[in-house]
């Protein structure tokens, strides 16, 4: 699936990727399929949704579980079943289609203008009738109150012919010379035709007179649009009762409204080709118009541009499907082009889960990579010593990194390590060389990495063999073969450390088997040394031998387990020394502590009382503080008991509180002689 963006719309490619071609086997196809990541990851929404050289129009039916699609060589018309996810049917025709109809909900009515001035009807089994139209026709429409077909092309009578009684009927007969395309209001049936002539006639099916013209080459020219030749009407499409999109030759559309002479708005492709087909999106207010390269949709009220797409190939028709985000082009390639754009609306209920697929490709965006920048980390740039360019215009910061200039980062790391290209150089031919190897004969050769662990896969994969062999058994894949570990016998990083604790300790349970395979690795070490051309395998032992091997085993391996302990014992001693010994050569200067200022220093015998009093159990503390006079408990009427708890003032509160006292008697001594005076005063007023 492609994803690509333009104004912030994400549009996917459900049709990207490689396709395989018709003739294949189906065997073929899966190898392929296993070979190639491309055809793997590819969504293949509808299978074989495609045509064998060229699509020309593409169809939905009313129901929207079919979809049509005709195109070459040989002229044909494949029906797609949504609900099933696959073709339905396909049925050859004697020529090439026009442009064709589906009159009924389903595929089971369906007409088709074809070159040779033919029309064929087609029923649920197939081929029903076959007629001809004086004329070669261009475009047709069905009026579904009458039951008629108008047809429109090199002559200027539109031709009638009506499906109920089975003949033609008159004629219309018009000012234009030829017709190009025609369409039908589905809401008052309206009959519009686009001449070559570039001017518009309205018919009503009704009375078959002519009620309207409009000159849409004249009002396709302004001041911004560049026109060679006289325009003619290519393109016409109905939107509800009063508006009308028409495209031109030209390259321009114009939106009109029924009562009104003049376009809405003009809006110019600027590629000069005709237009293809007109879709209106009503949720969002777009229309949607194509040429035969470049898809537009753009905002009717204003003409801004919302997103656009431009196929590899030529664009021959459009189909939106209804009522969903869903886009279908017909276009001169084998391939039929499926586009899913969130915006525009919801995934068909036959694909739902598209919308479950680009929310998680939403929620993990893949980063961009530019062509001429490269990506590098703040280490980066202190490994090549461009660290003092963080902050100019030659950086730009991105994420985690920096994006700079491709050219220069290649002078930099040219500068920074002159001999690199030729490292790259000696590894490219190295490789070269192990796959001009790879090609000959292969001898049984270790990897570089991980010998011991290689050969001792090679042994169980011998042994399990002989098994399989007897009980006749699938083999299972080997680890040295399997892409998935295939660094860990070719990357040094993965090398096992033989002299870390847990592989020492772990050793020893192996030991006697692995002595056997480092006397194999000695022996294949000094065939290679030598480089014969045939390996000679090394003499094994006899049972007798392995039999003493195994009993060994079984009685050493403690002695073995106990004699790495005492290693490991042993080193962690000397390291336990060697620090000692750092401890003794350090000098300890003494450090000063500054007491804030209204606490006291206490010594720290108190720190150690209380950690011996918390290692104490929860009865022990409650006795203790019960001897302090800390701790009240008494019995209550009911049986229960009740404890009440003093809480241990600290030396600051004390000091507070005693400052509060003596503050306290101060001021009654202050207030005593005033209270005595007072009465004496009293006392002398009541006996004067």
């Amino acid at each position: 699936m492609q994803v690509s963006s333009l104004n912030e719309v994400k549009i996917y490619s459900l049709s990207a990727g490689r396709s395989l071609p018709e003739w294949l086997s189906d065997r073929k196809k899966r190898s392929l399929q296993k070979k190639d990541v491309d055809i793997r990851r590819r969504i293949e929404l509808i299978q074989d949704f495609d045509m064998p050289t060229v699509s020309t129009k593409i169809k939905v039916s009313r129901d929207g579980q079919y979809i049509m699609a005709v195109g070459t060589y040989k002229p044909r018309i494949r029906c797609f079943d949504t609900y099933q996810l696959s073709q339905k049917f396909e049925r050859c025709l004697d020529s090439e289609v026009v442009t064709f109809e589906i009159l009924s909900d389903d595929y089971s009515k369906i007409v088709f203008l074809q070159c040779g001035r033919f029309v064929e009807f087609h029923s649920q089994h197939g081929h029903y009738y076959r007629t001809r139209i004086p004329k070669f026709g261009r475009d047709f429409s069905y009026h579904y109150p009458s039951c008629d077909l108008y047809f429109v092309g090199a002559s200027s009578e539109v031709y009638r012919l009506n499906l109920e009684q089975g003949r033609f009927l008159n004629s219309l007969q018009t000012d234009a010379s030829e017709s190009n395309v025609c369409d039908i209001n589905p809401v008052h049936f309206l009959f519009a035709m686009g001449t070559a002539e570039g001017k518009v006639e309205c018919w009503d099916p009704r009375t078959r007179n002519r009620v309207g013209l409009l000159d849409c080459a004249l009002s396709s020219v302004t001041a911004d649009t560049e026109i060679d030749g006289l325009p003619s009407i290519s393109a016409l499409k109905f939107d509800g009762a009063l508006n009308m999109a028409v495209g031109t030759s030209t390259g321009q559309v114009l939106l009109y409204d029924l009562r009104s002479s003049n376009p809405l708005i003009v809006k110019d492709h600027h590629y000069g080709l005709p237009i293809k087909s007109i879709q209106f999106q009503r949720q969002l207010d777009l229309i949607i118009s194509a040429d035969s390269r470049i898809i537009k949709m753009w905002n009717r009220d204003t003409g801004k541009i919302f997103t656009s797409m431009e196929p590899e190939y030529e664009i021959n028709d459009v189909c939106l499907y209804p009522n969903s985000g869903m886009l279908m082009t017909a276009n001169e390639a084998p391939k039929m082009n499926i586009y899913y754009i969130p915006v525009l609306g919801p995934a068909p209920k036959w694909c739902s889960f598209l919308d479950n697929l680009t929310e998680e490709l939403e929620e993990n965006p893949e980063t961009t990579v530019y062509d001429d920048y490269k990506f590098v980390t703040r280490k980066d740039l202190e490994n090549l010593g461009l660290a003092h360019l963080i902050g100019s215009s030659l950086l730009r910061a991105y994420m985690h990194g920096f994006f700079m200039d491709i050219r220069l980062y290649h002078k930099a790391k040219m500068m920074a390590n002159p001999f690199a290209y030729e490292e790259y150089r000696r590894e490219k031919i190295r490789q070269k060389i192990e796959e001009t190897r790879a090609q000959r004969v292969q001898l049984k050769k270790l990897p570089k990495v991980n010998k011991e662990l290689a050969l001792k896969l090679i042994e169980e994969e011998g042994e399990e063999q002989q098994v399989t062999r007897k009980k006749k058994q699938k083999n299972l894949p080997s680890l040295l073969k399997d892409d998935r570990f295939k660094v860990m016998f070719e990357n040094p990083d993965f090398q096992v450390d033989e002299q870390s604790e847990e592989f020492r300790l772990l050793n020893p349970l192996v030991s006697k088997i692995s002595e056997k395979r480092k006397r194999k690795l000695k022996m294949l070490e000094e065939l290679e040394a030598q480089e014969q051309e045939e390996e000679e395998e090394p003499e094994g032992k006899t049972s007798d031998a392995e039999s003493s091997d195994s009993s060994d085993d079984e009685k050493g391996w403690v002695e073995e387990v106990r004699k790495q302990h005492k290693l490991l014992r042993q080193e962690e001693k000397v390291k336990w020394q060697e620090r000692f010994k750092e401890d003794q050569q350090t000098l300890l200067k003494p450090h000063f502590f500054e007491i804030k200022e209204g606490e006291e220093f206490r010594s720290f015998k108190d720190s150690a009382k209380k950690q011996k009093l918390m290692k104490k159990t929860l009865g022990d503390r409650l006795k203790l503080e019960e001897k302090l006079g800390m701790l009240n408990v008494s019995d209550t009427t009911v049986g229960s008991k009740q404890a009440t708890f003093k809480l241990k003032k600290s030396e600051q509160q004390k000091k507070q509180q005693e400052a509060e006292k003596q503050h306290r008697q101060e001021r009654k001594t202050l207030r005593r002689p005033a209270s005595h005076l007072k009465s004496r005063r009293g006392r002398g007023r009541l006996f004067h």
